[in-house]
Formats: structure tokens, sequence, C-alpha cells
């Protein structure tokens, strides 16, 4: 709802283009049992991927990796280029809430660490898709989560998630 009135007030007044982050869609398991990783936000508590904002001398795919390790311990193979992207909105500490646009790389975890740089701020889950997809806020996310679970009981995974509109 919110976003809606967003769109049609950015439609009248102009828009600014939304900020850029990055997001880890880490995975572990065979295909048929994949589990996806979510983390608490630190500031309501709620479900989403470790992300976080570009960083200087690194590609958007080594951010991804870098956010997954400090926000979740995760070690692993990250892909080159995005297998998605969804859009929220990131309160801010005043003022209108930011719009971002969110790139999420994979993630292929090969090792999971308990002692990593933000551990004990939040709580990390292992869930399938299809309940990644009601645990999240963001419809796109949600939806991204879906393909995954579709893809489960195909015999060879998908290189790419469909990009959704924006």
């Amino acid at each position: 709802m919110i976003n809606a009135l967003l769109d049609v007030l950015a439609g009248l007044l102009g828009r600014r283009p939304p900020y850029l982050q990055v997001a880890a869609l880490c995975l572990r398991g065979p295909q048929q049992a994949r589990e996806v990783l979510v983390v608490s936000s630190l500031g309501t508590g709620r479900w989403i991927l470790p992300k976080g904002w570009p960083m200087r001398g690194r590609s958007l795919a080594q951010a991804a990796l870098r956010e997954a390790w400090e926000e979740a311990g995760v070690k692993g193979k990250v892909s080159k280029r995005p297998v998605g992207r969804y859009t929220y909105l990131k309160e801010g500490g005043r003022g209108l809430p930011k719009r971002c646009e969110v790139r999420v790389f994979l993630i292929e975890v090969d090792k999971i660490e308990d002692h990593y740089p933000e551990a004990g701020r939040r709580k990390r889950r292992w869930v399938g898709p299809a309940e990644a997809a009601q645990m999240v806020a963001e419809p796109e996310l949600g939806r991204m989560f879906g393909v995954l679970e579709a893809n489960r009981s195909c015999s060879k995974p998908p290189n790419r998630l469909p990009r959704l509109p924006m």
C-alpha cells in the first residue's frame, strides 16, 4: 500500500533512482532438499537475506559474500552475476524511507562459522524455500524463493532465477 502511494507521488514529483544494495542467497544441501539461510534484521528483527551496501575495492559479488560472512558466518562460492533482484523501502533515521534495489548473488555454502562479526546480534535459520517465502516481507524476494521451491524437484538446478518486474 505504501509502495503504491510512493510510486504515485514519485510519478508526480519525479523519482530519485533507487539506492543499490547487495544480498547473499546462501544455499546448502542437495537439489531436492535445498535450504536457504535467512537472518534477522538488526532494527526490526524481521527475516531477511544477509545484505548491505556495495564496498569500495570489491565487486558486487564480493561485497555480497562479505555480507554473508559478517551477518551469518558463511563461507562459500559466490556467483559472479546476480541471480535476481528485488526492491524494498529502507527505514531511515529521519525523513522518508529510502527505496533500495537489492541485487541478489547466489552463494553455495562450504562452511558456516559460529564466531563472526555480528554473532549474537542476529538470529539465523536454515529453512526450505517455501518457508523462507512465507517469512520475508518483500513480495519479490518471496517469489524468488518460490522459484527455488519449484526447482527442487528438477534434476538440474537453474543457473539463474528469473528477473522480477520492478
